[in-house]
């Protein structure tokens, strides 16, 4: 049974959580997993759908922050031009972008028939981290299939962590990684709010972690030039306008450096924000509209549950992660044998 950080005494600053303590803390959102583990194989797809509606006739607002851009996603350019998402998010490994991106296509198609026609083309959102350490990586096991199943297995319930989705063969610090999730509940005029982040973790220098309480773990791994990823999605209810959900992206990269990562040269750590508040209407007929923002004189408000959310799901990815011998006899350890044998 995977434990969260939190059972390890390890608390990512003061804000309070929303009741899972993940991204699904944000009405509608969910999230779905497909889990490959046969072999020498240990990849999979990670979906996040920002709302049960069709996503591209109702647009959520959406912002980028590329960190250290060694990666190779793909719909970014246009989130970053055009502020929304009209895709579920698709997290995998680094060649089956591809693959992904065409099931988004297909399936977007099919429940738009206009769509390349009558109407504009569809841009479909997957992100990448390299598993090739553990995993098999030439052996392109990610179908399309694959790709839409975890798109069906999405709830908005608790969330899989650690070796699960694309999750299942990354590491992060020189132990297994995989997938986190944390959040943080904000009040603003008298309602309460959430912020919720999802990260894969496959990044970090074995040796360079730092715990909240100071501690440096130190597995049994040779430190190497840092040439992982990190991929964020940050979520939240909270209306924002393009550029101040950019701001509050930005702020989990807070987040990562608090864990003692400096995002290497051969890093990709890229930051994806959305916000299920006033969705761009694909159809819309009025010259003008209009939307909710958040007062900006409140916005640190977010910049820091960007940043603690961010640290604690990173945190729980590793601490729910077993350990893992993986692709040529290659091998994790777990963060939380570790600090079982730390006693805490």
């Amino acid at each position: 049974m995977t434990r969260p950080a939190r059972d390890f005494g390890l608390v990512c600053g003061t804000l309070p959580t929303g009741e899972l303590n993940a991204i699904t803390d944000v009405p509608g959102l969910r999230v779905g997993h497909l889990t490959l583990h046969t072999g020498a194989v240990l990849t999979g797809v990670t979906a996040i759908l920002p709302h049960t509606g069709n996503l591209y006739r109702a647009k959520p607002r959406a912002a980028v922050e590329i960190i250290n851009g060694f990666g190779k996603s793909t719909g970014l350019m246009q989130v970053a031009e055009l502020g929304t998402v009209e895709t579920p998010i698709l997290l995998t490994n680094t060649f089956a972008v591809g693959t992904c991106a065409n099931a988004l296509v297909r399936a977007a198609i099919a429940a738009n028939p206009d769509i390349g026609r009558e109407t504009a083309t569809v841009n479909p959102v997957v992100l990448e981290c390299n598993d090739g350490f553990l995993s098999d990586i030439q052996a392109m096991a990610v179908t399309e299939t694959d790709a839409l199943e975890a798109i069906d297995a999405a709830s908005d319930g608790r969330v899989g962590q650690g070796s699960v989705g694309a999750g299942t063969g990354m590491s992060s610090f020189g132990f297994k990684g995989g997938i986190g999730t944390s959040s943080r509940r904000i009040k603003l005029d008298r309602t309460h709010f959430h912020l919720g982040v999802l990260v894969l973790a496959n990044f970090g220098r074995a040796g360079d972690l730092v715990l909240p309480d100071g501690r440096r773990p130190t597995p049994p791994t040779e430190p190497t030039a840092e040439k992982g990823s990190v991929i964020v999605v940050l979520a939240t209810d909270v209306p924002l306008e393009h550029r101040q959900l950019h701001r509050v992206t930005r702020r989990c990269g807070a987040g990562l450096a608090r864990l003692g990562a400096y995002w290497g040269h051969g890093s990709g750590d890229i930051a994806l924000g959305l916000t299920t508040a006033d969705p761009v209407d694909h159809d819309q007929k009025q010259d003008l509209v209009g939307i909710r923002v958040l007062n900006e004189a409140r916005i640190d408000r977010l910049f820091q549950a960007a940043a603690e959310a961010t640290q604690e799901a990173v945190l729980n990815a590793l601490c729910a992660a077993g350990a893992t011998i993986g692709r040529s006899g290659h091998s994790r350890p777990s963060l939380a044998d570790w600090l079982i044998q730390e006693g805490a």
